[in-house]
C-alpha cells in the first residue's frame, strides 16, 4: 500500500480534522487475547524513534502499522497484539511524540488537535487529557492518545504551548481544550 504523507495541520480546519480522526479505524487490539506471546525485537526510543534489532525503521508507513497495534497492560509493559500473537516491545519513555497542533476558539470553548510522531491526530479533551510530567529533570505536557498510551509534547510544541498560555492565562498558565482547562505548571 502507498503510504499518503500526512496533512499539514496547520492549513485543515478542526472539522476537517475531525473527519479525518473519525475515518481512522484502529484494529481491536484490546478485545485480543491471543496466547502465543513472544518478543518483538523492537524499541521505541524516548526521541520517538521505532529499532528493530538495533536498526532505525526508517519508514512511515510501518511505524503508522505498528503503532496501531500498540497495548499497553495494567503492570505498564507495551505490546504489539494481533489476533494470532502478543509481542512485548520496549518503550523508553512513552511510544509517541507530539509534534504539531493546531487550535480554534478561546478559553473554554477552544479545541486543540495534535499530531503525533505517527500522524495520529488527538483532539484533547474528555478522553484525552493533558497533564505535566517529570521528563529529563524539565516538566513537559503528555497528551493521553488511547488506552493508556500517550505522547510527550516535542519541545518546540511545548513552546507554542506556554507561549498560548502565557498570552490567554499569564496569571494561571495553561492551555483550555474541550472544555477543559489544562495548568501547564511544574508536576507536583
Amino acid at each position: 500500500m502507498p503510504y499518503d504523507a500526512p496533512p499539514d495541520i496547520g492549513q485543515l480546519s478542526l472539522a476537517q480534522i475531525a473527519e479525518l480522526v473519525a475515518a481512522r479505524k484502529l484494529p481491536p487490539v484490546d478485545r485480543w487475547a491471543p496466547e502465543k506471546t513472544g518478543d518483538s525485537e523492537m524499541y521505541i526510543a524516548a526521541d520517538g524513534r521505532w529499532y528493530h534489532q538495533g536498526g532505525e525503521i526508517r519508514r512511515p508507513a510501518m511505524v503508522r502499522a505498528f503503532s496501531s497495534l500498540l497495548k499497553r497492560e495494567a503492570d505498564g509493559g507495551y505490546w504489539l497484539v494481533t489476533p494470532q500473537e502478543k509481542l512485548h516491545i520496549k518503550v523508553e519513555d512513552v511510544p509517541f511524540i507530539a509534534v504539531e497542533a493546531t487550535s480554534e476558539g478561546k478559553g473554554e470553548a477552544a479545541r486543540i488537535a495534535f499530531r503525533l510522531n505517527s500522524d495520529d491526530l488527538v483532539f484533547a479533551g474528555p478522553d484525552h487529557g493533558i497533564e505535566m510530567r517529570l521528563f529529563e529533570g524539565t516538566d513537559v505536557p503528555y497528551l493521553h492518545v488511547r488506552g493508556g498510551l500517550w505522547a510527550r509534547a516535542s519541545r518546540p510544541l511545548y513552546y507554542e504551548m506556554v507561549e498560548r498560555a502565557l498570552t490567554e492565562s499569564p496569571d494561571h498558565p495553561g492551555v483550555w481544550s474541550g472544555g477543559i482547562f489544562y495548568p501547564l505548571v511544574p508536576a507536583a
